[in-house]
């Protein structure tokens, strides 16, 4: 196979459905048929009303789901699983609990076999880009729900992943620190040149995060576009069954 070039998309979808068991084309328990590519570097945002399949979309773009039919590719090459690739950050932190914040950053590493200075250099640099260096040796239960998700997007970011999924990662949050993280999360895009899939169901969320909002209805795509184009009004219509 022919190596994708540097202005390859990242990834493409074309006709893909998904249908969880049980269900059929004429449910909306899934998704599809997509069909829709993003460019290596995008930040997009995926919104929808709660059932539109906004994460059964990211569980196939992180390979944890496969399609019922259609084809879904990474880096120009068929998507089977989960890959070195794809790293996920999910509404639940889901940290050990026995291990400090550098122990749970360095996990991902771990599980690629990287050694122990490697594990520890892509570790603290990764705390470093959410700003928790000095939190390194604390434990889980020290740390506010801000921190935790940043914890989890550090463990995320330390495997230095092409496609970084996030799974409304800051909705159990108040307003304000969702809003802080968002800017972070700007912060460290711009920094790693990272493509950047985030799901929220905060319209405001993904005009102020994403630069293209896809927007779900009935596992379907009913707007795809830039975010200089969108408004909170033309979001809202769309959502409307």
């Amino acid at each position: 196979m022919t190596p994708p070039t540097q202005d390859a998309p990242i990834v493409e979808l074309h006709d893909v459905e998904y249908r969880y068991p049980g269900g059929s084309r004429s449910s909306h328990a899934g998704v599809g048929p997509l069909s829709f590519s993003v460019r290596r570097g995008e930040f997009f945002c995926v919104v929808g009303e709660s059932g539109s399949g906004k994460s059964t979309l990211l569980g196939l773009l992180a390979g944890f789901l496969l399609p019922t039919s259609g084809d879904l590719r990474l880096l120009g090459e068929p998507l089977r699983g989960p890959t070195e690739r794809q790293a996920l950050v999910q509404q639940e932190h889901a940290l050990f609990p026995w291990r400090t914040v550098l122990g749970n950053v360095e996990f991902g590493l771990e599980m690629r076999g990287a050694a122990q200075p490697e594990r520890r250099e892509g570790a603290m640099n990764a705390l470093r880009l959410v700003g928790l260096e000095e939190f390194a040796f604390r434990r889980v239960h020290e740390l506010s729900g801000g921190q935790k998700q940043r914890v989890s997007l550090a463990r995320a970011l330390a495997v230095s992943p092409p496609l970084l999924l996030l799974d409304e990662p800051f909705s159990a949050l108040d307003v304000a620190t969702r809003h802080t993280l968002g800017q972070e999360l700007l912060g460290i895009w711009r920094h790693t040149g990272a493509t950047v899939g985030f799901v929220t169901h905060h319209l405001d969320e993904a005009l102020e995060l994403g630069g293209r909002v896809i927007v779900l209805r009935e596992g379907r795509v009913v707007i795809d576009g830039p975010t200089r184009s969108l408004d909170l009004g033309t979001l809202r219509e769309a959502l409307k069954v």
